[in-house]
């Protein structure tokens, strides 16, 4: 025993080190002995002592987080070539999150990135699951932009013009008749209802629920009023949207999107500011409520639709999993997150000062988010 003194870390790296030898030079007896050892000992070797252990990081969700995270796992390999290349998937923040939380050990991500905060459910889930303690990295703002066709005519839309074109029974008062922008806005253009928007199991959906349809549908006062008084059919009539063709979901991959509205000058698309600012070239912002989406109004808070974007790390799989420590230290470096990192070049809009800092220092003590502050 007098080798694990240093405590659950050292173990870890030790168990870790023994079971990806092969099974010859270690016996099977003794790699179950060990594990059996360090998972008395502390929750924090579950990844470890899994079969088939895992050599590198695997990071599952956001399709809006996820060329941010791909970049900053490029540079983290450049860094340190000791380490593997990390796994990056684009699976949907509700997706990713559900995957990260299903459990510990080598089949299950490590961290998840995320276009909205985590949901008090989802934390609840990953309790349940054994996963106790996540690392939580706010990591830049995102504008979550209607976009066109750079042969677009659109001059501008309000939350309420997109709620009235797209919700399925506006204001309560029956099914969407709304046929052409004209219909919801005689300033609009006299063009067919066409908008190409993230899945149900996207982080984008759930923002857009937010930023778009809720504000649209508490214009109305009666609709605030409902929210009192019932909150559930206050969430069916804001959130729901028509299912006759007028909202189409375009899956978990924003570049697909982009490419679809580009082709069509009819038709608008619901994505991050990233993938504006990547493909100014084939598409451009529709303005909202007069103002355009660009790098300052988000940053400054005067595109209405601005929103935070996360990292969330298994604080148990980090001294199991090689390299984990040192990525999270390259997400956190002011030449990758600050206004000029290498992400503000793929459109990532920097958080304020304040809030890299506070990332900074997470990143470094792997501090335990507050799982109080979550709704």
């Amino acid at each position: 025993m007098g080798q694990f003194a240093a405590g659950p870390i050292r173990l870890a790296v030790i168990t870790r080190s023994i079971l990806q030898q092969p099974v010859s030079r270690v016996g099977r007896a003794a790699r179950v002995r060990l594990c059996l050892l360090g998972l008395a000992a502390t929750s924090l070797l579950v990844a470890a002592c899994t079969s088939g252990s895992r050599t590198q990081i695997r990071i599952v969700g956001s399709s809006t987080v996820y060329p941010f995270t791909t970049a900053v796992a490029e540079q983290f390999k450049r860094k340190w070539p000791e380490f593997p290349a990390p796994i990056v998937e684009s699976t949907g923040t509700g997706g990713g999150i559900k995957l990260m939380c299903a459990g510990l050990g080598s089949q299950f991500p490590d961290a998840a990135n995320a276009s909205r905060r985590i949901k008090k459910s989802e934390l609840e889930d990953c309790a349940k699951h054994g996963v106790k303690g996540l690392i939580e990295l706010q990591v830049g703002i995102d504008g979550l932009v209607i976009a066109q066709s750079r042969a677009g005519s659109f001059p501008g839309l309000t939350e309420r013009d997109v709620y009235l074109a797209l919700a399925a029974n506006p204001f309560g008062k029956g099914p969407n008749t709304a046929r052409t922008w004209r219909d919801v806005n005689p300033a609009l253009p006299d063009i067919r209802i066409e908008v190409i928007g993230p899945p149900p199991t996207s982080g984008t959906r759930d923002s857009f629920n937010e930023l778009y349809m809720l504000k649209g549908c508490n214009s109305e006062p009666a609709m605030k009023a409902l929210k009192k008084s019932d909150q559930a059919a206050h969430k069916q009539i804001c959130e729901k949207v028509r299912e006759d063709g007028a909202f189409i979901e375009g899956g978990e991959n924003d570049n697909l999107i982009v490419q679809k509205i580009a082709a069509n000058p009819q038709a608008l698309g619901v994505f991050g500011y990233s993938f504006v600012e990547e493909n100014s070239d084939k598409v451009k912002d529709v303005p909202l409520g007069g103002v355009a989406a660009t790098y300052d109004n988000i940053a400054g808070g005067s595109f209405p639709a601005s929103r935070p974007l996360y990292l969330y790390v298994k604080a148990q799989h980090v001294p199991a999993v090689r390299g984990m420590r040192e990525f999270l230290a390259e997400y956190a470096r002011e030449s990758t997150w600050g206004r000029g990192g290498y992400l503000a070049r793929k459109g990532l809009v920097a958080a304020p000062e304040a809030v890299r800092r506070a990332g900074e220092r997470v990143a470094r003590d792997l501090t335990l988010m507050d799982e109080s502050s979550v709704k």
